[in-house]
């Protein structure tokens, strides 16, 4: 296979191949070639080539596919966090995170179109060596399971109030109607089968009606709003004159007033909330392998949309679910409301659909991770690409089944794996892999990035180290559910 020029490729950024030298145009061609052999394959391997085929996936369904990634059970925590940050902080709070989150897609298109590479753990292995490949592979995995086991957590907990208001039947009487079963039943009969395709784009249908699910979540919970008004303060008795019978009173405010700015022991808890909501980076360059006539400026563009669209339905979720429920709000919101309202059982409905057809575009980065960790030079195998999803659908059903509360999950992932992906590796990846040639050490961009990962080593840190003294303590589950 021969390759074309970088710049008319779209290896390099606008102007890059015009900057560098010739020596080191020369020693990126090796570079290049060292990821895109010219020799041909042996027999029973194939050419590791930047796609495995052509991109046929259109611009809307990107889109859908990545807002389908950035969009899912975090959605259900927003309003939990600004109870215990105020609406203004976490407006701003969450405007910087969808910021930060854009600026490091830049930084990490930016290196895959120098490199010429679209794969996460290839560019882990050109910034850091082998060693960077196999952080980047855990990394990734870490948070996709981590992400997995959330979607998994609400069908284990929502499923059976469904079923049990259809049927009329106590959810805790009847062994069909137990969580533990049904997502064992959900993993087997729905999740399977879409994780089994092999490419990301043929979910693009699936990722709208997800989104449309989503949507309807987001309307349901603005009417509540105004047809519930100020359920706080009002006793047992009013409450259930407003029509949901089982509301919960317990720990309400006595005002419905809502707190602009707050601060409590809490707040650790919920920025990594924040971030774990827009974590999408593990998709991105699948996606971008996949689109149709891929360039750095269109799968930007992608990225901003989706990020854009989230923003505004994480603020209006987390806005109108927070004037609901004020500080009495769990880390879970549909749990704050009727199990008998008609309206709120649809909306489980849906919600319970998105994020089932969600889970499946998560799996495809970490078996992604996998093969490039275990099988880089290997042709597709059938055997082995369905053999890895069966591995880790039991594996996340095992450990769903295991975890007590969806606020860890959130908390532990938003924590480690969720700055490493937003801060951390782009911006290492921009600093090691971008020639000097292009941006010297000590130009601008580099400056930032390296500020970028700063930011992230310190986020880390500071709500790594608020969770374990709240757990040392045992004021982790004061909000919880």
């Amino acid at each position: 296979m021969e390759l074309q020029d970088p710049k008319m490729n779209g290896a390099l950024p606008g102007g890059a191949v015009d900057s560098l030298n010739v020596p080191a145009y020369s020693s990126y061609r090796q570079e290049r070639e060292g990821f895109l052999p010219s020799h041909s394959p042996a027999p029973g391997r194939k050419p590791t080539q930047f796609m495995d085929f052509e991109g046929k996936t259109s611009f809307g369904m990107s889109v859908f596919n990545l807002s389908n990634a950035i969009m899912g059970s975090g959605i259900l925590g927003l309003a939990y966090a600004m109870a215990h940050t105020g609406v203004l902080f976490f407006l701003a709070l969450l405007l910087c995170i969808a910021l930060l989150s854009s600026y490091s897609i830049h930084l990490l298109l930016t290196c895959a179109g120098v490199v010429g590479i679209r794969a996460y753990e290839q560019l882990g292995q050109r910034a850091l060596g082998p060693a960077g490949k196999v952080v980047v592979a855990a990394v990734i995995c870490l948070h996709n399971v981590g992400a997995m086991s959330s979607y998994l957590f609400i069908i284990k907990s929502e499923l059976p109030l469904v079923i049990g208001t259809f049927l009329d039947m106590d959810p805790e009487g009847d062994w069909f109607l137990k969580g533990n079963l049904l997502i064992i039943i959900v993993s087997v009969l729905i999740i399977l089968p879409l994780a089994l395709m092999r490419h990301l784009g043929y979910l693009g249908y699936t990722s709208g009606l997800s989104l449309t699910c989503m949507l309807f979540f987001l309307i349901s919970v603005i009417y509540k709003k105004f047809q519930l008004g100020c359920v706080v303060g009002h006793n047992e008795t009013a409450v259930e004159s407003k029509g949901p019978s089982s509301l919960p009173t317990q720990g309400l405010n006595t005002s419905c007033e809502a707190q602009m700015f707050t601060a409590d022991s809490q707040m650790f808890y919920t920025v990594p909330i924040m971030a774990f909501a827009f974590v999408c980076h593990p998709e991105v360059l699948p996606i971008y392998t996949e689109l149709c006539r891929p360039s750095k400026r269109r799968m930007q563009a992608v990225a901003n949309v989706s990020i854009g669209a989230m923003f505004c339905m994480y603020a209006l979720t987390a806005t109108f679910g927070y004037l609901t429920f004020y500080s009495s709000v769990e880390a879970e919101m549909l749990h704050m409301y009727s199990q008998q309202d008609l309206l709120i059982l649809c909306v489980r409905l849906a919600v319970l659909l998105a994020v089932t057809l969600t889970v499946p575009v998560v799996l495809f980065p970490i078996r992604r991770a996998l093969q490039q960790l275990l099988f880089p030079s290997k042709a597709f195998s059938w055997p082995r690409h369905v053999a890895i999803a069966l591995i880790l659908l039991v594996l996340v059903n095992v450990l769903v089944i295991c975890v007590p509360t969806i606020r860890d999950i959130f908390g532990v992932i938003g924590s480690t794996s969720a700055p490493s992906l937003i801060f951390i590796l782009p911006s290492v990846f921009y600093l090691r892999i971008v020639p000097s040639e292009v941006e010297p050490l000590y130009s601008w961009p580099k400056i930032q990035a390296l500020c970028f990962g700063v930011l992230g080593v310190l986020f880390m840190a500071i709500s790594l180290g608020f969770m374990f003294a709240n757990w040392a303590t045992g004021q982790s589950h004061v909000s919880g559910h």
